[in-house]
């Protein structure tokens, strides 16, 4: 392999990011620095950075919360042009206001408007340069990832399509490789290269620098096949299972797909250290006790309004499965008539009849939700988590969705990562898909990962998103 070739092949999705995340520092810094020195007169150098570094690190942290707000990071938004450039705008002025808003601790930049527009505009035109330059070279061919595909059947279809539709600007599927269909065929627009025993010829003739195993699991890789794929990693080619490169790309586990590959939908080589479990809890209790605040405020009105419009009991309690399987009584204001469900339980729809004027209010603001602070404070609850099921709803998708039980293995939340980025859901294809969501979430979570999370329902919020 060519040296260009190797670095191609070691730029991975999460070498992008970091890539797009320091250039984007550097301009921004960059633009500060110039700000410092033309309109206060620090030196444009070095030394600046050294002496005055919270100056520097506050801004980049700014950003970073911009970043994760504007979704900057989004490598197929980042990669096509306008919306490149018009996403990194967003977030560079949303950094810019963020930071000039902080007093004591950035420098004394507001007297000017000068000062104050000068510093958007050199940020926006480096980042939006760099930007540009980002979405015009590196989602070149060139630096994309020629692979072929191990398996040419369902999973090796779906796998494909997953590249093409969320990884084009990362991977160029060159073909299958596979016994059956015999070599030659089409198989979803792309040629079956060669039966298993060619892998490596398949390899080397294409000059493809990965390949995607995607077997189902009662195959896997054994006897000359698990020889095979030594050999191409022996050669410096990645061998990569199916499911990572779909929690990549989709932010899921491919959890139908598992079989008995318990790495598929455990966090086997990951567990979060106990500093993070005290953080989180520590967070959960100082955000639970907001919410509290905010309820007391609030409480009047909706008490008022639920009570007059429905009367009966203010507040809904109902029987939810938590960690371990532990069922617990979650506490929210009613949002429906005192008898939605005389007839039993069932799942909540669009445009639902059962709920009243003033509950669709409350559920659009969130509002209905405040109450579960009671249920975080008795550690019942985090802030983030898997959304927690009704025992009736999770005794019935047990039952038809493998490892559904696994998204008991962590406490439930008020909002997940299901909830920001699927929608809500009534059936059992919606539970499949947020179970998903709920695997990637306790195999990768994190501070990051719940600041994530945190940032992106913000706007779902403000934009009265609630059902």
């Amino acid at each position: 392999m060519t040296p260009f070739g190797a670095f191609r092949a070691a730029l991975r999705l999460s070498e992008r990011k970091v890539l797009l995340a320091m250039g984007d520092l550097l301009c921004l810094n960059l633009a500060l620095l110039a700000v410092l020195h033309r309109r206060l007169g620090f030196p444009f150098a070095i030394a600046t950075v050294v002496n005055r570094p919270g100056w520097f690190v506050l801004l980049s942290l700014t950003w970073a919360v911009a970043a994760v707000l504007t979704e900057a990071y989004d490598l197929r938004t980042a990669a096509r042009l306008p919306g490149a450039v018009l996403r990194a705008g967003t977030a560079v002025l949303l950094a810019d206001a963020l930071y000039l808003a902080i007093p004591y601790w950035t420098p004394y930049l507001l007297p000017s408007r000068l000062t104050v527009l000068m510093l958007a505009a050199l940020s926006l035109v480096g980042v939006g340069l760099w930007r540009l330059l980002y979405a015009v070279v590196l989602v070149q061919p060139s630096f994309r990832h020629p692979v072929v595909v191990l398996g040419a059947g369902p999973l090796g279809r779906e796998i494909l399509e997953i590249m093409r539709r969320h990884g084009d600007t990362e991977y160029v599927p060159v073909g299958f490789v596979d016994d059956i269909p015999s070599p030659g065929r089409l198989v979803d627009g792309l040629p079956v290269l060669g039966a298993r025993a060619d892998l490596v010829a398949v390899l080397e003739r294409t000059r493809a620098s990965e390949v995607v195993v995607a077997l189902p699991p009662s195959e896997g890789a054994g006897g000359q096949l698990f020889q095979t794929l030594v050999d191409c990693a022996e050669r410096g080619i990645t061998v990569t299972p199916m499911y990572r490169i779909f929690e990549a790309l989709t932010g899921q586990v491919p959890v139908e797909h598992a079989g008995r590959n318990l790495a598929v939908v455990l966090p086997l080589d990951r567990t979060p250290p106990a500093l993070f479990d005290a953080l989180k809890r520590a967070t959960d209790i100082a955000l639970a006790l907001v919410g509290l605040v905010v309820m007391v405020l609030v409480a009047p009105a909706a008490v008022v309004g639920v009570w007059l419009e429905s009367p009966g009991p203010v507040f809904y309690r109902q029987r939810r499965v938590g960690q371990g399987g532990r069922e617990f009584e979650l506490v929210k204001f009613r949002t429906m008539v005192a008898s939605a469900e005389a007839d039993g339980p069932r799942w909540a729809a669009v445009g639902d009849p059962r709920v009243t004027r003033v509950g669709r209010l409350l559920r659009r603001l969130h509002l209905d939700e405040l109450p579960q602070a009671l249920n975080i404070l008795r550690g019942e609850m985090s802030v983030v988590g898997p959304r927690p099921e009704r025992p009736e709803f999770v005794a019935e998708l047990e039952r038809v969705i493998p490892f559904y039980r696994m998204r008991l293995s962590v406490r439930p939340g008020v909002t997940g990562w299901a909830q920001v980025n699927h929608e809500y859901g009534d059936s059992v294809a919606d539970a499949l898909a947020k179970l998903r969501y709920d695997l990637y979430y306790i195999k990768h979570r994190s501070a990051l990962l719940d600041l994530t999370i945190l940032a992106r329902t913000l706007p779902h919020v403000f934009r009265l998103g609630g059902r």
